[in-house]
């Protein structure tokens, strides 16, 4: 026979501090695959188009089908060794990127490091650089970029002196600033002022015990 259980839930703010802090954990496993870094990904996007880096792409199905084609940007933390940002692209040299990079991100010191470092080395060739950026391996990290660079010298010279290492630096620095932008943005995102927020937003309820009801 079916039978009726009366069960009291609680909202977050009349747990005890051990229960909140349960609560705080299944939100945040339960959002853990929230596109909570679409954000980041689309600064990024518009950072590498102002540098001359331009993001390959590559098919994503959709729930509904079909598929669409998103940037080839990775990334994996925030907790291992290896964890880090990688991504797949070509670049070559864009006219006054110092300039726009400093007009889009003021503040950013090391994006201003990295436009004027592509800046010099290019001034340096002629502005004839470009390179290409794939991903190899199996984790994702600025050493799992595999970075071909070549110059187009219509008179076949070639590139200065330390070029090569000098934009695959660059380019691996890039990937370094993406990954420390995912982890502000996800301990931002998992910080309990912000679970509080969005768990009282949605008026979640959960048992005594911070177990989530319903």
């Amino acid at each position: 026979m079916p039978e009726i259980i009366e069960t009291t839930v609680y909202r977050l703010d009349e747990l005890s501090d051990p229960a909140k802090d349960k609560a705080r954990d299944w939100y945040r496993e339960a959002s853990s695959d929230d596109d909570w870094q679409e954000f980041v990904y689309e600064d990024f996007e518009t950072i590498c188009e102002t540098l001359g880096v331009r993001l390959k792409t590559r098919p994503v199905r959709l729930y509904g089908g079909g598929t669409r084609q998103k940037p080839s940007i990775y990334f994996r933390g925030f907790w291992s060794q290896g964890d880090g940002a990688c991504f797949e692209a070509f670049y070559s040299y864009e006219k006054d990127a110092s300039a726009k990079i400093r007009s889009h991100a003021p503040q950013d010191s090391e994006l201003h490091r990295i436009a004027d470092a592509l800046q010099a080395i290019q001034r340096r060739n002629f502005y004839q650089l470009h390179a290409e950026a794939s991903h190899r391996g199996h984790y994702y990290h600025e050493y799992c970029m595999s970075i071909s660079v070549a110059r187009d010298s219509p008179t076949y010279q070639d590139m200065t002196k330390d070029t090569e290492d000098a934009v695959i630096e660059a380019l691996r620095d890039l990937a370094r600033w993406l990954y420390r932008q995912l982890e502000r943005e996800y301990e931002h995102q998992t910080s309990g002022a912000v679970v509080d927020e969005i768990i009282a937003a949605n008026d979640y309820t959960f048992t005594a015990s911070g177990r989530r009801f319903g």
